[in-house]
């Protein structure tokens, strides 16, 4: 997998908010780690510690992960709460981390950034289309979702305006 764009915007940001797309086990988490190792590192620890939002996070228990189908709900709001605080703050990256397959899952994301002067980047991992990336999916996510139910979340996959990246 290359490495992120590492063009002037995403290097020097003013306010930018990306917002990752694709599948479990598309690469989503890989890319924004590549993304924050190619920043300055006060830059990179200030995203790392103030700016980088997961639903994900919130289902590690003691560094394992647990997925808990009832409180998906609460997490995604605690999520997305987050992530406006650290608009609100002024953070100069804030990130989502998620699977926002469907534009209504992360509209309240790209509106809030929107709405606070935030230049936002949507990027996709992979084609959630592509049946051969629907089986590496399968392959290499960590939370071990079957290629079944990937299949059945690329069904909600709908296209937008967004930077592509390998996967």
């Amino acid at each position: 997998m290359s490495r992120p764009d590492a063009s002037t915007e995403l290097l020097a940001p003013t306010k930018l908010a990306i917002i990752m797309r694709g599948l479990p086990g598309s690469g989503k988490s890989h890319w924004v780690e590549q993304y924050i190792a190619s920043q300055p590192l006060s830059l990179a620890l200030r995203i790392r510690r103030h700016g980088l939002f997961s639903t994900d996070d919130f289902f590690l228990v003691g560094g394992e992960y647990r997925f808990n189908v009832a409180r998906l709900a609460e997490y995604h709001q605690r999520n997305l709460t987050g992530f406006i605080q650290a608009l609100a703050r002024g953070e100069p990256v804030v990130i989502c981390d998620n699977t926002n397959l469907a534009h209504w899952e992360y509209m309240a994301y790209e509106a809030a950034a929107q709405a606070l002067g935030y230049g936002v980047r949507k990027v996709l991992i992979g084609n959630p289309r592509d049946p051969r990336h629907r089986a590496l999916c399968a392959e290499r996510n960590r939370h071990g979702v079957p290629l079944a139910q990937l299949c059945s979340m690329a069904k909600n996959f709908e296209d937008d305006d967004v930077s592509v990246g390998p996967g």
